[in-house]
């Protein structure tokens, strides 16, 4: 990735005034508003495509409503020539297909930007803004374009049709990602697609908007670019790191990883399984653990608290287990459709007992591939459960980033059922955990138990204290071990001054264009993010001891003593008052704007 431009997040001055040429655009913030029946997501995610395949950086954002009766909905793409870290705290361009669109969103355009809204179900405008509003009849061109076949759907293609021409953008390319899309779909729905598409293209709101714009193209090769969502990457990552056995339970937002899993583990000879329900699929995923397999299981955090009493066999058994967290907003159902990170807590000490395990959260949609693939390993070198915590943003998000060098990150599973001699021990207290598949022959004619009964060396089940005692310390021991291999996080911008925030999962970006912000304001800032979280790196108190503030952003509750869950942990280990809290949960990400003026007021004296 290229270093963070510390600009705005989209540096486009639009003029409505006439010009002879096209106004060059390096970032462009599109966001379309309308209800989730109005497939705003499907063009959304073509144009996110297209940059990938312009070699263009992208970046999206949407919501979505959790009711089957579908809602109000927006889609928002963040298209650049250079790096892309968030998804825009505003948008320059607005497409409103309904009054409440409209109304809604009008207010999330910056000064100079352009909306473009329905004329057919838009009425009252506000004339009081720094923005050029141009009305176009979508709904009836639309429907006179399909010839009322469709009545009025067909609107999101027409509006593909008008982003296509208003942004210059390549035709041939659009159209081949408008084929692919509903091309395996009845010839009529193609059809009526391409009619809507062309009916876009061909109307003349150059007229309108009275300046033509051109995006910039992108820097590299677009060949080299994978374009897709964080939901998509995990599974890929999966794939490269050995996981062929897992199952699981449908549930928003973790339910498009399970639907792919279904699809692609058979094409390597393996095998995921559906449950009936979450108790039987973390049972099922533990059997293929057992089995010799690295295996998966995954969920929301809903569907996580079901599995925890199995996932302390998985602990005590010390199984090969990766595990799938994509969080989603509030306790109970909660906010299915909305993001949080407020499953931290739940990931490190949600089983009885003392049940260690190790948590990792990817930063990006791209890191979701590496993460994925460092799980299995820490899954197989500790032998234990091992959670991702990933969340609503990510697994929707679509973003461009380098294709990975397989060759670096491919685990070619194999199952050792290589004979044991007599001095085989599955929990041998002086060294690492290793099992023995079943059918793997055991030369002395004894063999070893897996249980979750506390055991001895051999695994045989004993309430010996000693053995309890030393056993706990084991598992203890061997993620202190691991938390001494890992490198500090990289310091982004200032490394030692007045402020330093520390972030986890999806917020990465969006802290990294904070500081860009803060330090264009003349303040000392500086960042770090952790991806281990259980066991964290250690002699993170070197960095914080370089900062007169240590600000710990993320999205969840304050809590009863005011931190939020990370902060907790942090201030619990290093025992530092000036780790503090910006914390939220209004289900939304963090805008870069929100972050800066928390910041600010957090420092203020």
């Amino acid at each position: 990735m290229s270093p963070l431009a510390t600009s705005e997040p989209s540096d486009i001055t639009l003029d409505p005034a006439p010009s002879s040429g096209a106004t060059e655009l390096q970032n462009a913030v599109i966001r379309f508003a309308g209800n989730s029946q109005d497939g705003i997501q499907t063009i959304g995610g073509l144009l996110a495509r297209l940059a990938g395949r312009s070699a263009r950086e992208v970046m999206t954002y949407m919501t979505i409503p959790s009711t089957i009766s579908g809602g109000p909905s927006i889609f928002q793409v963040h298209l650049g020539s250079g790096e892309v870290l968030s998804a825009g705290d505003e948008s320059d361009f607005l497409f409103a297909f309904y009054q409440h669109s409209y109304d809604n969103h009008i207010g999330s355009l910056r000064p100079g930007g352009v909306c473009i809204y329905d004329s057919d179900q838009v009425q009252e405008l506000k004339g009081d803004l720094d923005a050029l509003q141009v009305g176009i009849p979508i709904t009836s061109t639309t429907v006179e374009a399909l010839g009322g076949s469709s009545r009025e759907r067909g609107k999101n293609l027409f509006v593909l049709g008008l982003v296509t021409q208003i942004f210059k953008l390549d035709r041939e390319k659009v159209v081949g990602l408008v084929s692919r899309q509903f091309g395996g779909k009845n010839e009529d729905v193609l059809r009526n697609a391409m009619l809507a598409f062309d009916a876009g293209f061909a109307y003349p709101v150059g007229d309108l908007l009275r300046v033509e714009y051109e995006l910039q193209q992108g820097k590299g090769s677009a060949a080299d670019k994978v374009t897709t969502d964080g939901n998509t990457a995990m599974v890929l990552g999966l794939l490269a790191g050995g996981v062929r056995y897992g199952a699981a339970y449908p549930i928003t937002p973790w339910s498009t990883i399970m639907e792919q899993l279904r699809v692609e583990l058979p094409k390597y000879g393996g095998l995921f399984v559906q449950a009936e329900d979450e108790l039987g699929a973390v049972a099922m995923a533990l059997g293929f653990a057992y089995s010799g397999h690295t295996a998966v299981t995954g969920s929301a955090g809903p569907g996580i608290s079901l599995k925890m009493e199995a996932l302390s066999y998985g602990t005590m058994a010390e199984l090969p287990l990766v595990v799938i967290n994509v969080q989603r907003g509030g306790p109970s159902t909660g906010l299915p459709t909305s993001v949080e990170q407020s499953d931290l807590l739940q990931a490190i000490y949600g089983s009885h007992g003392d049940c260690p395990r190790i948590v990792l959260a990817p930063k990006n949609v791209a890191d979701c591939f590496y993460t994925a693939v460092e799980a299995c390993e820490l899954a197989r070198t500790y032998s234990c459960p091992v959670f991702v915590l990933t969340d609503m943003a990510l697994a929707s998000r679509i973003e461009a980033f380098e294709e990975p060098d397989l060759s670096k990150h491919l685990h070619e599973p194999t199952l050792d059922l290589a004979p044991r001699g007599e001095e085989f021990k599955p929990y041998p207290l002086d060294g690492p955990t290793r099992h023995a598949p079943p059918g793997s022959t055991m030369t002395a004619g004894t063999y070893p138990v897996v249980t979750g009964l506390e055991h001895d060396e051999w695994g045989h089940p004993s309430a010996n204290p000693g053995i309890h005692q030393k056993m706990t310390e084991r598992r203890r021991e061997k993620l202190k071990a691991l938390g001494a291999t890992l490198p500090l996080p990289e310091t982004f911008g200032d490394e030692n001054g007045e402020i330093l925030l520390v972030g986890w999962g999806s917020t990465w970006g969006p802290i990294r264009e904070a500081v860009g912000r803060l330090r264009e304001k003349g303040r000392k800032v500086g960042a770090v993010h952790l991806r281990h979280l259980n066991p964290m790196p250690n002699d993170l108190e070197t960095v914080f001891s370089k900062y007169d503030h240590v600000l710990v952003v993320e999205m969840n509750d304050e809590g009863l003593y005011g931190h939020g869950q990370l902060a907790t942990l942090l201030r619990a280990r290093h025992c530092d008052p000036k780790i503090r809290s910006i914390c939220k949960t209004d289900g939304l990400n963090y805008r870069v704007r929100d972050i800066v003026s928390r910041v600010e007021a957090a420092t203020e004296n």
